[in-house]
């Protein structure tokens, strides 16, 4: 009786390390393209209400220090998993053979606007004319910004642009040292707060208005991770969809969980955030192909723009090669 009994132990013991080990969770790495903020808290809303637990995923979150610096470490095997500006990865892809791919879009518009003042008597673009702008020293927008004035028939000298320290953007817009600046829309709450503060509301001229078409932010992922496990791939896609949607329907949600992980946040700022970038998101483009679509004829406008920025031959890229549709969610 007593062998009897110890056997039964040991093979209870060895069921429940088995189904220990079967329910073991998969670990992603997964880096941001910047610092924690508003557009960032899918993530964080993903994992915070266990979304990523119940499908057997755990997830690192890590910070990347832009799309490029996304890519490169990607490639390098320091992540998995990461969101970025498509352009980056395109732009990678023209210059050398990069083992990463993008797996599901989540801007379907760009986001680089203008902000100006209401009431300055700037109601568009070529209002902009002999105008002073400020823009970040190191955006990815200063290299667009002379094509868009292009396709709108102005000189690309037509306006005046300051590069200045990102921090000094809002206060020389507020106290009025310049005309507007070049922002992300995603950056309108904190603009907001300053321009209230100075008794000014401010007015957004979005690029996509003025030509300015084609994908922004994307997920990637590690072309060893597609190859190794492409079943996890998916899997994640579908948890973060279910996250973009949650975010989408209740954006202070999406705010109170990244301020629950991340506790300098200001949840209430991040919610906005968030809300403003949902309208990148949740657009009438993406009801026409699906939420994280790659449209064949948008990717390659995506990438005309890049090539046109970057001063590269359009033929150094197919554009087909940047992404992938296989582990898209229904």
């Amino acid at each position: 009786m007593k062998v009897r009994a110890l056997r039964s132990i040991l093979f209870a013991l060895g069921v429940s390390a088995l189904a220990a080990g079967a329910q073991a969770a998969e670990k992603i790495r997964w880096l941001n393209d910047w610092l924690p903020a508003g557009d960032k808290a899918v993530i964080y809303l993903g994992v915070q209400e266990g979304l990523f637990k119940d499908a057997g995923i755990e997830v690192e979150i890590m910070t990347g220090r832009g799309s490029s610096d996304v890519v490169s470490k990607l490639g390098t095997g320091a992540g998995d998993m990461g969101s970025g500006g498509l352009s980056a990865l395109m732009q990678a892809k023209a210059g050398a053979r990069v083992p990463v791919t993008a797996v599901m879009s989540i801007y379907t518009k760009q986001p680089d606007a203008v902000f100006v003042a209401e009431g300055s008597g700037i109601e568009n673009l070529k209002d902009l004319t002999g105008k002073t702008l400020a823009t970040a020293t190191f955006s990815a927008s200063n290299v667009t910004w002379p094509l868009v004035l292009e396709a709108n028939g102005m000189a690309p000298d037509a306006v005046k642009v300051l590069k200045v320290d990102p921090g000094a953007m809002g206060p020389m817009f507020a106290t009025g040292r310049v005309d507007g600046t070049i922002n992300w829309i995603t950056k309108l709450p904190a603009f907001e707060a300053l321009a209230s503060e100075a008794g000014k509301k401010v007015k957004v001229l979005p690029w996509s208005e003025y030509g300015f078409n084609g994908y922004g932010l994307s997920i990637f992922a590690s072309d060893r991770l597609i190859k190794d496990n492409p079943a996890l791939v998916k899997k994640f896609l579908a948890v973060y969809k279910q996250a973009l949607q949650m975010a989408i329907e209740d954006p202070a949600r999406a705010g109170a969980a990244l301020k629950a992980m991340v506790p300098d946040i200001d949840a209430d700022i991040a919610a906005e955030e968030f809300e403003v970038s949902a309208g990148l998101i949740d657009t009438e483009i993406a009801d026409k192909d699906g939420l994280g679509a790659f449209e064949p004829a948008l990717l390659k406008e995506t990438w005309t723009w890049v090539a046109k920025a970057q001063d590269l031959p359009e033929d150094a890229l197919d554009p087909e090669d940047v992404v992938t549709r296989d582990f898209l969610p229904e």
